[in-house]
């Protein structure tokens, strides 16, 4: 199990990772009333650089936005939050690829169930980029537990009480035998995993679920979108029924902490031939690139201090 580096952020400065602690009777601890998200660094000859730093920062003030955490937008801007991801990284001095897990914490105590204008806490950690998936084939299972629709908690938000969904729909597959879900809507369509989302492949064509379909809304899944219409390959967002991906020629899944891996069983059916195929190795290998500053995307931002 992956633990953070000696040194973290929290509030206004950085701490030892063992005093870095929330109120029991805080909004974050009592209802998960935290939202946040994660990319990667790469470390290379001895400097840093960040995956899609902007777009990070992006879509965490956006989960602020949607949840109705207000006081984010007032207290913290671009410039502030890639300070101190720069002091972060200076202070831990990661000598491989790390993951930078940032949150805003709802610090209130006993407020209630309510969010505005209550009190927040920024905490950033530092830990070691090992995958969360397999990386050499995975096996999925289809969830009995049903992703938590857009009009309940939604999916484009990334809150951390809402992640309760995403234990007990892994926490099935592994129990199976499995190495993750698939998760359903309630119409039984193809959302995502409990921490990345899907793509398949059927007749040259990249299909995976639309932004509507109770998804998050990845980064990863957007760079990757990106790669293959620069390829060449035929894109398609829509409606994902569970019998395409057992029929599909390739699956791979794609998330930060998932990188780019392939899928070569689901529901106990061999995807394909049952071993990478040639557009999911070839996606891979842009997105690994990609992550590296090796494509002009100007995706990746240095953290020089």
């Amino acid at each position: 199990m992956a633990q953070p580096h000696p040194h973290v952020f929290l509030g206004d400065r950085l701490v030892p990772a063992a005093q870095a602690t929330l109120g029991i009777a805080s909004s974050a601890v009592l209802y998960g009333l935290s939202v946040y998200t994660v990319f990667p660094v790469l470390v290379a000859d001895g400097a840093r650089s960040a995956f899609r730093l902007t777009d990070h920062f992006q879509r965490l003030a956006e989960s602020c936005k949607i949840i109705g955490i207000d006081r984010f937008a007032a207290e913290w801007d671009f410039a502030r939050f890639h300070a101190t991801v720069v002091e972060l990284l200076a202070a831990n001095e990661p000598a491989e690829d790390v993951f930078v897990r940032v949150s805003v914490h709802v610090v209130e105590s006993i407020p209630g169930t309510r969010v505005r204008g209550c009190a927040i806490q920024v905490s950033m950690f530092v830990y070691d980029a090992v995958p969360i998936v397999p990386q050499d084939g995975m096996r999925l299972k289809s969830s009995p537990w049903r992703r938590i629709p857009d009009n309940a908690i939604p999916s484009r938000a990334k809150v951390n009480g809402a992640y309760v969904n995403s234990v007990l729909a892994k926490q099935d597959a592994i129990d199976s035998g499995y190495d993750d879900c698939i998760f359903l809507d309630g119409n039984g369509h193809v959302c995502e995993l409990s921490a990345a989302n899907i793509f398949l492949v059927r007749g040259g064509t990249l299909i995976t679920p639309d932004v509507s379909c109770d998804i998050l809304d990845g980064i990863n899944r957007r760079t990757v979108l990106t790669l293959a219409r620069e390829e060449g390959i035929p894109v398609q967002e829509r409606t994902v029924d569970l019998t395409e991906l057992y029929i599909a020629d390739e699956v791979f899944v794609t998330g930060t902490s998932a990188g780019a891996a392939p899928v070569f069983e689901v529901d106990g059916r061999v995807i394909g031939t049952g071993e990478l195929g040639p557009i999911t190795a070839s996606l891979r290998k842009g997105h690994a690139a990609a992550l590296r500053g090796e494509t002009p995307h100007g995706w990746v931002t240095p953290l020089a201090q």
